[in-house]
């Protein structure tokens, strides 16, 4: 009798850790906004470990340069930290989650029907960033619809009180009007808090559905672009998986990425307005994971 009821402990045991393992992640449906999960500690490691080196000091100081880091490592105690993190700018292909997200709640609203060519120009539109895919879905949804997603009181994606967020006004083409969000009249905007927050929410499985959210998680799986924080987690963490989503125009560079593996569970997000932004993106990763390691530390 005790075997008996110590294997059915373990295996539900078994059956929680892999709930815990599996995205988007199990919850009891309240999940707390990503402002309250501010967490001082980690925001002084972040603040330190950026301001150290002068270039990104500068950029900072210019509100060049944004950064949103996530602490996913103790998902009973999830901690934010970010800087400029409320500072619109423009994020060029970065916000094509918007658009993603907006064609995931049209499909699920009956809005929108889930074809093979809906299917594979959602997954050129992240992958590989197609700007003509891109293009066709944002005329599928429309912008009216994709700013009404962003701005649904489930979500709060965009946000005036908080400097704005996510917005799509522009196709990926040199036609078509434009439907500028109003705070600076960008077309394709982002703040890296609500870039954060988009992921935070996708892992709990509060985008659209849970099964919703575990579509979209398949489409940002395994990017076709290994460059900025791609590039550098494909050397130290090769066997991690990675969700993704970045941007480049210009002097404008962004990337978005959702770590999760067995050693590292994060989410990170850059803006920079800088022709270095590139390699200055790459060069984040491990500052990051310094930031991470130091308030595992500290939290012992």
């Amino acid at each position: 009798m005790y075997k008996i009821k110590f294997f059915i402990t373990i295996f539900f045991i078994a059956i929680q850790v892999k709930a815990q393992r599996t995205l988007p992640l199990q919850t009891d449906g309240v999940i707390s906004p990503i402002s309250e999960l501010q967490d001082d500690k980690l925001q002084q490691l972040l603040t330190y470990e950026i301001m150290r080196n002068p270039i990104w000091k500068q950029l900072i100081k210019n509100k060049q340069m944004s950064v949103g880091l996530v602490d996913l490592s103790d998902l009973n105690d999830i901690k934010y930290a970010g800087l400029n993190d409320k500072e619109l700018m423009y994020a060029a292909s970065l916000p094509k989650i918007a658009v993603l997200l907006a064609a995931m709640d049209a499909i699920e609203n009956g809005e929108l029907k889930e074809t093979k060519e809906v299917k594979r120009d959602m997954r050129l539109m992240i992958s590989k960033s197609d700007n003509r895919a891109s293009t066709r879905m944002i005329d599928r949804v429309g912008y009216e619809k994709i700013e009404a997603v962003l701005r649904a009181p489930k979500t709060k994606l965009y946000d005036e009180e908080v400097g704005g967020g996510l917005w799509v006004g522009k196709r990926y083409a040199a036609g078509g009007r434009r439907y500028p969000e109003p705070l600076k009249g960008l077309s394709h905007a982002a703040t890296t808090l609500q870039v954060c927050s988009f992921y935070y929410q996708l892992v709990l499985g509060n985008l659209v559905s849970t099964d919703r959210s575990k579509e979209m998680l398949d489409i940002m799986k395994d990017p076709a672009l290994h460059h900025k924080f791609v590039n550098t987690l494909d050397k130290i963490a090769p066997n991690a998986k990675v969700y993704r989503k970045s941007g480049s125009w210009k002097n404008y560079h962004s990337d978005s990425a959702l770590v999760w593996g067995p050693k590292r569970k994060y989410i990170i997000v850059a803006l920079i307005d800088n022709n270095l932004g590139e390699q200055i993106i790459r060069d984040l990763v491990l500052p990051f994971e310094n930031v991470l390691k130091k308030s595992k530390l500290a939290s012992k």
